[in-house]
């Protein structure tokens, strides 16, 4: 063999080794997506990355498209691969909504989540049942203690807890955890024992997120939320952020864009949901999300 053809010879051996390799690469390192499928903490839920929110402004902005454009607008989503679509009781006429878009859906097709009001005078299993018939579902993959805001509401939602635990038992509820505003609700949340899912606030900006008053007009303390969500994490909670857009106010796609990076590359969300009013919203949230995974 020649000195030049010893050289080629080498040169293909060492391509042929490097393709191998690049085939032999863990499932880690492919690229990932707005609407891959990922489990929350060590919950055995899985739900998509982005989340279709029915909630912006309070619900206001999805109601007043009407069923019709609505459901339009949730089968889109669905089509696109946004498999994870979430509501309230605070969001009016919302889970009707949502149960009448979803109708006809297979349901181990999509995730449902719910947040319940933890008020005075109501009973809590007779509340959760009253959800499940107006989303038209037998379960929902996820049930929160909606808005929780101060520091006792470990112990102020007891008897919620007892209830959402119950319904898990008979299959009701698969997952349950907690959405919470102001820092020292936010406080509790890395070390309660009971939490599996957490709802936290998130943006680069601070608009509409966590401030030792809950209800303020002013900016949130980003770097303690950033702190709190990764304390979560390492305690094996997962964990959902919303605000994502400061409830509409990012009217420049390159802070949505940069919205959407800080919370998966800074803050280390598992996944997001957004408020949408048309399919373009849709789609662009999608490329946003895919483009701070890249």
């Amino acid at each position: 063999m020649t000195q030049t053809s010893r050289r080629d010879f080498v040169k293909a051996g060492l391509a042929a080794g490097a393709l191998a390799s690049v085939g032999s690469l863990p499932l880690a390192a492919q690229r990932q997506t707005a609407t891959d499928m990922v489990t929350l903490g060590k919950s055995d839920v899985r739900v998509t990355r982005l989340a279709f929110g029915t909630g912006t402004m309070g619900g206001r902005v999805q109601r007043n498209l009407g069923q019709a454009q609505f459901t339009r607008l949730v089968r889109y989503a669905h089509e696109r691969g946004i498999r994870f679509f979430e509501t309230s009781e605070s969001y009016d006429g919302m889970h009707e909504m949502l149960g009448v878009a979803l109708k006809g859906v297979p349901r181990e097709s999509y995730q449902l989540m719910t947040k319940v009001t933890t008020g005075d005078g109501a009973d809590p299993r007779e509340k959760i049942d009253e959800l499940r018939r107006l989303a038209n579902t037998e379960y929902f993959d996820i049930m929160l203690l909606h808005w929780q805001h101060s520091a006792t509401w470990p112990t102020d939602t007891t008897e919620w807890q007892d209830a959402i635990e119950q319904a898990q038992m008979k299959k009701a509820v698969l997952c349950h955890g907690a959405s919470v505003h102001g820092l020292p609700a936010l406080r509790q949340v890395p070390t309660d024992k009971w939490l599996q899912v957490a709802m936290i606030r998130m943006n680069q900006k601070g608009v509409k997120m966590d401030a030792e008053d809950y209800a303020t007009n002013g900016l949130g303390n980003v770097s303690e939320v950033v702190q709190y969500v990764h304390q979560a994490r390492g305690h094996g909670l997962g964990v959902i952020s919303m605000k994502l857009v400061g409830e509409g106010t990012f009217t420049k796609r390159e802070d949505r864009q940069q919205a959407m990076k800080f919370a998966f590359r800074k803050a280390g969300v598992d996944a997001v949901t957004v408020g949408y009013k048309n399919t373009g919203e849709i789609d662009e949230a999608i490329d946003n999300l895919n483009l701070a995974l890249a």
